[in-house]
This record gives C-alpha cells, sequence and structure tokens, in this order.
C-alpha cells in the first residue's frame, strides 16, 4: 500500500498515502474532513463555481481505500459534508454509493464544525470516539494523548533540490495524530503555522501523502522549532 509504519500510544498505524490511515488490528479505516458537496455549498453561498465532481471523486477515492484494505470498520473524522444543507442535497446516486460503500461495515461519523448534530445516513453518529488507547475526534485538544483528530488540513512545504514541494500531510508525534484532509476541495494550513507549536513536541514528523507516504522531520520556524 505504500503507506508509512507509525505507532501512537502503543499502537501500530498505517498512514496511507491517498491521506487515509489504517489500523489493521481493529481492521479499522480513518478519513477526515471529505467536505462532501463543497461546490454546491460555494455556489449556493454566492462564491465561486466550481466544477461539480469533488463528491463523486472523494468517494472514488475512498472506495478504493475500502477495497484495498478490506475494512470493516470506519471512522469519518468531521467534516464529512461542506455543511448541514449540503448533507441534506446530496443527490440519491451519491446517497447510494455512500451506501453501498457503508454496506457491511460498521460505519461512524464523528462530528465536525462544518456538520455539526446527526446527518441523515446510516452509521453511527457521535462527538468523538474513545476506542482501546485513542481517542478520535475532529479538532485537537491540548491534553489529548492518543488523540487522532484532523480539522487543520494540515501541508507541509519540503525543500527538493529543484524545488518546494508541497503535499498533504499527517502530522504526528509521540502523543497525536493530526489527518489531513481527504476531501478533493479542501484548503490547507501550513505546518509552519503557530497553531501547531503547543500541539507537537520537537520529536513531530510530518508524513507526505502522494503515490507513497513518506515521513519527514515536522518542517516548522527554526525560531519555534528551538
Amino acid at each position: 500500500m505504500n503507506g508509512c509504519d507509525i505507532t501512537l500510544s502503543n499502537v501500530a498505524l498505517t498512514a496511507l498515502p491517498s491521506g487515509a490511515l489504517w489500523w489493521p488490528d481493529m481492521c479499522l479505516l480513518c478519513v477526515s474532513d471529505l467536505h462532501l458537496g463543497k461546490s454546491e455549498r460555494l455556489a449556493r453561498r454566492g462564491g465561486a463555481h466550481l466544477p461539480p465532481y469533488e463528491t463523486k471523486d472523494t468517494l472514488d477515492r475512498l472506495s478504493a481505500d475500502l477495497e484495498n484494505t478490506n475494512a470493516r470498520q470506519v471512522v469519518c473524522l468531521g467534516d464529512s459534508f461542506d455543511d448541514l444543507d449540503a448533507a441534506r442535497g446530496m443527490t440519491e446516486a451519491t446517497r447510494l454509493e455512500i451506501s453501498r460503500l457503508q454496506a457491511g461495515r460498521r460505519w461512524i461519523w464523528i462530528e465536525g464544525n462544518h456538520d455539526a448534530g446527526p446527518v441523515e445516513f446510516e452509521g453511527e453518529h457521535v462527538f468523538e470516539l474513545p476506542l482501546g488507547p485513542l481517542t478520535f475526534r475532529h479538532i485537537a485538544q491540548a491534553n489529548g494523548h492518543g488523540e487522532i483528530s484532523g480539522h487543520y488540513h494540515p501541508k507541509a512545504h519540503v525543500r527538493t533540490r529543484a524545488k518546494t514541494v508541497t503535499r498533504a500531510c499527517f502530522l504526528v508525534d509521540s502523543q497525536r495524530l493530526i489527518m489531513p484532509a481527504f476531501g478533493t476541495y479542501t484548503g490547507g494550513l501550513s505546518s509552519h503555522d503557530p497553531v501547531f507549536d503547543p500541539l507537537f513536541g520537537v520529536d513531530a514528523r510530518a508524513i507526505l501523502t502522494g503515490r507513497r507516504a513518506l515521513a519527514v522531520p515536522m518542517p516548522r520556524n527554526a525560531e519555534r522549532a528551538a
């Protein structure tokens, strides 16, 4: 799967190149910030008119990860829908595709800031999910030992010999992991941003998404990392 193996709270996990997280012992796949329906929400609110294909593309990539892992449990880590109206406005074809992906699996929707409140889809709807030594929630907390969260859509800027490459990434240290956004139409927050300073220690790594998951020291401002 070209993933990167990591350990959090003595749990073996694999960061996948797609931006999904695989917990093999629990047969669990976790994705964050799908933001389904974003193009419709932007158009509805008078914003940019983007090609309305991101929901299908996001679900196609999720389907591929489910097929490759044969996951029996799925955790959607919040902001699965760009807002509650977008969730209610999903086409019948999209609803059928989500139902197909859910079939035979335990499916947990965690509440995000964009989709606060239960969405009208099958599955469990929770604010956060404690599971063994780990806790899945949308937004990181200061004392979040063993925490897996999303929300920030982290991206890392990494210099190569020829250029600077920007990739969506996982951020992880011995305490917590912040997931990249899985959705097709999602921006990102640089790992240099000071919001991450109190959350990550000097041992933090960024795991870049792409053709393979690649771990590098977490890029950050040198004076903050000292």
